[in-house]
């Protein structure tokens, strides 16, 4: 017999300083003295932004005045598969009060928890949290052009981009043939690697790059084409992320169980001349199935971080936009 299967919203509830609001189940629910963030079944007739409205208002008191979609993901519990809508929260009015005789914490995710333990479901997100918001891809083009795109990336790092990609394919595809374009190559991502540690920044190596690399990085970006392949990847913790454009790859890096993806072209640009861009819509319905953070990519930059996070975007890709 099938487990009873469970729409529900969940509300992230942020503050400016990066705590999050998570509620400790009180005694006579399943899992009791466990912590969530806090939401609730979704109704039927209602969206989940009303549901979520609602349950937050129940649950806290409060009523939220800005909220934006994040992650739809799907956890199996034992009796129970629960579809969990995560939305971010960054206003109310009021202040959160265990109107349901649950205790409250405001806790940081990127380090110990303050509280514990949390429910398998909450674990995901509270990782989540934690990426960076802009993912800054390279664009150096050959040995000519280390030192300039090396100073964009101290200007990056310096305004804060804590998410990096060493992405060079025609670079690599030199290097292949010519072991002074290979040497160079090697160099070069030795520099952005060793610029994004000292500045504390994550660096992910593209997938077309020698698979040694891989391990020296934070993680692999694979490419679309590596998805349909299910090209073999490190074991975890290791990062690995994923380009998709449609929904074949986006649910081929779902079944991967990448820790996030990269999506678009949203908008037009410059790197891909006459094609045509997915736009918000579109990128709004695919990231609601990827189970995972989503970057949007093509036109981006820091003007429109807040736009793709209303559509659901964990953050922006760029290039050549203004980090």
């Amino acid at each position: 017999m099938p487990k009873p299967f469970i729409d529900v919203a969940v509300g992230v509830i942020l503050r400016p300083d990066g705590r999050v609001l998570l509620g400790q189940r009180p005694e006579g629910k399943p899992w009791p003295g466990w912590w969530e963030l806090p939401g609730g079944k979704i109704e039927p007739g209602e969206s989940v932004q009303q549901a979520l409205v609602r349950e937050l208002d129940e649950e806290l008191g409060i009523r939220v005045t800005a909220c934006a979609p994040w992650v739809t993901y799907v956890h199996d519990y034992p009796k129970t598969t629960v579809r969990l809508a995560f939305w971010k929260v960054t206003a109310w009015e009021g202040e959160p009060q265990g109107l349901e005789n649950q205790a409250l914490a405001w806790t940081f995710p990127h380090s110990q928890l303050e509280v514990g333990p949390v429910l398998p479901a909450t674990e995901p997100p509270l990782r989540w949290l934690t990426f960076p918001n802009r993912y800054f891809v390279s664009s150096i083009g050959t040995a000519d052009g280390v030192e300039a795109w090396l100073q964009r990336l101290d200007h990056a790092l310096e305004n804060g981009v804590g998410l990096v990609q060493f992405r060079e394919p025609e670079w690599q595809k030199h290097a292949h043939q010519d072991d002074t374009q290979r040497q160079q190559l090697e160099t070069a991502f030795d520099a952005v690697l060793q610029r994004c540690r000292q500045a504390g920044a994550l660096c992910l190596v593209n997938a077309v790059h020698p698979e040694s690399w891989w391990t020296r990085a934070d993680g692999v970006h694979l490419r679309s084409s590596d998805v349909l392949l299910k090209r073999a990847v490190p074991p975890k913790p290791a990062l690995v992320a994923a380009s998709v454009h449609n929904e074949e790859e986006r649910q081929a890096a779902s079944a991967m169980q990448v820790d996030f993806m990269v999506m678009g072209h949203v908008l037009a640009t410059d790197s891909h001349p006459g094609a045509e861009p997915m736009g918000w819509a579109r990128f709004t319905e695919l990231a609601q199935g990827a189970s995972c953070p989503v970057y949007a990519i093509g036109g981006q930059s820091a003007a429109t971080l807040a736009t793709a996070q209303q559509h659901g975007a964990h953050g922006i890709a760029f290039m050549r936009g203004d980090a």
